[in-house]
């Protein structure tokens, strides 16, 4: 395949990012490779094998490794492997006889895409010292060094005493990938690289990565012939991963970069801190140097031994910034507690919180509105930030030293403020502390123009030269800060968890109450869920089975009517504030009252107080609707003569008996067929309740008899007599005539579009000529202000809001109203609504018009 050579518009310093460092196949002239299967089967060798056993390299391929190696070493090497752990590190095996011919190698063993990687390099003459005890030495003059600097110092100082190379650096990387020297120990009269600045095309990426995976790395000749490794690809197709190589050749790019610096031999040793690459140890040599494997590994040591040392007293540099913070936050916690402040007064510690995270200004930015103090964007540059900050996250801490980069606004403030420290401390509207700095404009010492590059055509297309010039190179950094540490950060969450843990403090009574409060509304919504679906079956089950009994449509409605009326009654007792205290006499009496209002002095109640509990209301209030309704309608209760006795008493086990015997009205025959209305009475307590139901048909009237079982009721308790329903809102439609709304236009305030198309229509079809509705207190407003209205019927929960600011409207418009509320309790009305009705859902629609009705006669009339 031809590769196309890109425009020289398109190159940039990225284009060094492509190259293929670890699949370069090749490995350097001071060593050979085999690469051999699980099996034991050559698969890959370098080229020069030839140099030290009597075969070429082509004839090996697919042979055993027996036929080069030898027994005893095969032995070692299968020993070693042993303790490898996976594919991640490497072994090494001193003055090793490999090939069974007397010359000694040192022998390194690594495991790569399944292939065993076995490199041997001839044996050099070993260090007169034991690399163990020399690192333990190098350790112990390092361990006592004061500070960081010192560390750094003498780090360099005894890498170079055991390498000999010409000069040493510690390379100190930095977040975006530059790095600086930060040390150096170097032979005289080859100049100085400290204090020098590299960018992070120097060491791309994929060179980082893999300083991080093969920690020691030379470079022994950098002009001397690599040699390849045969073949190149493998039966399925893929070039050898020298990764972990000790020998793998070097990038074209870097021996060109090395070549520019004059360098002629080059050694690194990785600083690992976390898994993360911190620096490196650089080693140049301005001749070719060859270090021995065993001196190499005690480097390798070293610089891991370093990394740790390193790492301890950055942690502890990183302690003693934080307790010292800890401090300065823990005075302003104090403050601000003794002050009883909050949020909105936070400003008033605005010289505190700049001395725990130091910036030259401070802006607090609460619903909407910025209080700044110091150098700081204006208010409106600051709504522009917030908007930008609402991006990165609720709950984290956002901080740069350069907003400009990435919030093009603040390239307007960056002689104010170039750097931002945000602390989230709300989630919506999403509220701020900010902390800024202002520019500081930076002189950068770099190592050559970093930017100076030549083109030229290699393998991967067009790509950039290194720079041929790394005398010191000088750059003005405009629009940032000083950058944030990380023990500011830290300080930043920390004293956002307290500001946090300060204002809940404040209002720790009222949040407790609130969350009680939550508590209460999950586990009244999840029983109100529960019962809703039950409501929402036993309602659809009174539909099904009210059927059959229905004559004509009417007929059925009235039926369906009487009966979720019934549950209504029900469910108001077990709302009602004193539900605990509902006696059967009420529950007898409420549904007398409801039903047959003039007739109720016909029915005697005879009993002791019988407390029922509320899971028995619902019950009793559907058996005796169908006992009041039945005897209306075909017994005692029918015509002007008969009576009905209710008795409850409670028998020997404590359970209560209960008679309803009906007499004087006409003759009573039993019926032929069994409709809903008697499975109720006959069955509902025996399955509900676990009681017992029976009925009885007496020429003379029905007698029904019920047992209650102790558990259902009980005796204790403050009785309270429930005063009989007024007729003006719970008697039925049967005990006042059927009133009219003739010539009325009247207005509907309902959210829920079914209940509202309900009312317009029960409200046309008593007469209205025209019905408006509105779902809210603005549209309803629109209505009262463009159209004539005699009578408006408000629903007191609106969803958002309430009906009550419209009755300050329709009284300035002499506009009666009638409210009507899904709430059991009595509800509190406004007290501009006077005598106004309030009618409870689910209303039967005489009460309802009848209520518009009255409510519209008070209307004044034109003079």
């Amino acid at each position: 395949m031809t590769i196309q050579p890109q425009p020289f518009g398109d190159v940039d310093i990225t284009n060094c990012e492509r190259e293929p460092i670890q699949f370069l196949g090749r490995i350097q002239n001071f060593g050979y490779l085999l690469a051999v299967s699980t099996d034991w089967l050559i698969e890959r060798v370098s080229a020069n094998i030839g140099d030290v056993i009597d075969r070429t390299a082509e004839s090996l391929l697919g042979e055993s490794v027996l036929s080069v190696v030898s027994e005893g070493a095969l032995h070692s090497i299968r020993g070693r492997l042993q303790i490898l752990s996976g594919e991640s590190g490497g072994e090494r095996i001193v003055g090793l006889d490999l090939f069974g011919t007397g010359m000694r190698f040192d022998v390194a063993i690594h495991v790569s895409a399944g292939s065993i990687i076995i490199e041997a390099e001839p044996q050099a003459e070993r260090p007169s010292t034991n690399p163990g005890a020399l690192v333990k030495s190098m350790i112990t003059r390092v361990q006592k060094t004061q500070g960081l600097e010192g560390l750094y110092k003498e780090s360099v100082r005894q890498l170079r005493g055991i390498t000999g190379f010409d000069r040493v650096m510690l390379y100190r990387f930095a977040d975006g990938g530059a790095g600086s020297v930060i040390a150096e120990a170097a032979r005289s009269g080859i100049g100085s690289f400290l204090g020098l600045n590299y960018p992070a095309t120097d060491i791309p990426p994929q060179a980082r990565a893999l300083y991080v995976r093969n920690q020691v790395r030379l470079i022994a000749d950098v002009g001397s012939e690599t040699v390849p490794v045969i073949p190149e690809l493998d039966p399925h197709g893929r070039p050898i991963d020298l990764s972990q190589s000790v020998l793998r050749s070097v990038s074209p790019i870097h021996i060109e970069y090395l070549g520019n610096m004059g360098v002629s031999a080059s050694m690194s040793v990785s600083i690992v801190i976390d898994g993360q690459l911190w620096g490196l140890f650089a080693l140049h040599n301005y001749a070719p140097r060859h270090l021995a494997m065993e001196v190499r590994a005690a480097a390798e040591l070293f610089g891991q031994m370093v990394s740790l040392i390193i790492e301890g007293r950055l942690a502890k540099e990183q302690r003693q910034l934080e307790e010292a913070g800890r401090v300065l936050h823990d005075r302003f916690v104090s403050r601000i507690v003794a002050a009883s402040s909050t949020l909105d007064t936070i400003g008033e510690f605005a010289d505190d919180l700049r001395e725990i995270i130091p910036a030259d200004g401070f802006a607090i930015f609460v619903k909407g509105d910025a209080q700044c103090y110091g150098h700081c964007p204006t208010p409106e540059e600051i709504a522009s930030l917030a908007r930008f900050l609402n991006r990165a996250g609720s709950g984290r801490i956002y901080a740069t030293d350069e907003i400009s980069a990435v919030h093009l606004p603040g390239a307007d403030y960056i002689d104010r403020a170039a750097g931002v420290l945000a602390i989230p401390i709300s989630r919506s509207p999403r509220d701020y502390l900010l902390f800024f700095r202002r520019e500081i404009i930076q002189t950068v010492t770099w190592a050559g123009d970093p930017k100076t590059k030549e083109r030229m055509i290699g393998p991967n297309g067009v790509r950039l030269t290194p720079r041929k010039s790394f005398e010191a190179w000088k750059e003005t950094v405009h629009g940032r800060s000083h950058p944030w540490t990380v023990s500011e950060t830290k300080a930043a969450e920390g004293l956002r968890v307290s500001i946090l843990e300060v204002l809940l403090r404040f209002n720790e009574e009222s949040e407790r109450q609130q969350s009680l409060a939550a508590q209460r509304q999950e586990l009244l919504i999840a029983e109100l869920n529960h019962r809703v679906r039950n409501i929402l079956s036993l309602i659809r089950a009174l539909v099904v089975q009210s059927k059959p009994g229905a004559t004509t449509v009417d007929s059925f409605a009235a039926i369906i009517g009487g009966r979720i009326q019934a549950l209504a009654r029900a469910h108001d007792q077990i709302t009602s504030a004193d539900a605990g205290a509902v006696t059967l006499r009420d529950i007898v009496r409420t549904e007398i009252s409801a039903y047959i209002g003039g007739k109720a002095g016909r029915v005697a109640l005879s009993g002791p107080d019988i407390f029922v509990e509320a899971v028995t209301f619902s019950t009793l209030a559907l058996v005796f609707h169908e006992l009041v309704t039945n005897s209306a309608k075909y017994g005692a209760l029918s015509d002007s003569s008969g009576s009905v006795e209710v008795n409850w008493w409670l028998d020997d086990n404590d359970a209560c008996r209960i008679e309803w015997i009906e007499s004087g009205g006409p003759p009573v025959a039993a019926p032929q067929r069994r409709g809903f209305g008697s499975t109720i009475i006959e069955r509902s307590i025996p399955h509900d309740l676990s009681g017992e139901a029976r009925i009885d048909y007496h020429l003379s009237g029905v007698r029904a008899h019920f047992t209650l079982p102790a558990n259902v009721f009980h005796l204790e308790g403050t009785r309270t007599d429930l005063p009989a329903p007024d007729a003006r809102t719970d008697t039925m439609a049967a005990s006042e005539p059927a009133a009219s709304l003739a010539g009325l236009r009247g207005l509907v305030v309902e959210d829920n579009l079914i209940i509202s198309l309900d009312a317009e229509q029960m409200l046309f079809d008593h007469g209205m000529v025209e019905v408006f509705t509105a779902a809210s207190v603005d549209e309803a407003r629109k209505v009262i202000e463009s159209q004539s209205i005699d009578v408006a019927l408000l629903d007191v929960n609106l969803g958002s809001e309430t009906s009550f600011p419209l009755v300050r409207d329709l009284n300035a418009r002499h506009i009666p109203f009638v409210f009507v509320t899904g709430y059991g309790e009595k509800i509190e009305l406004p007290l501009e609504a006077g005598d106004a009705d309030a009618v409870k859902k689910p209303f039967v629609s005489e009460l309802l018009v009848g209520a518009i009705a009255r409510a519209a006669m008070r209307r004044p009339r034109p003079s």
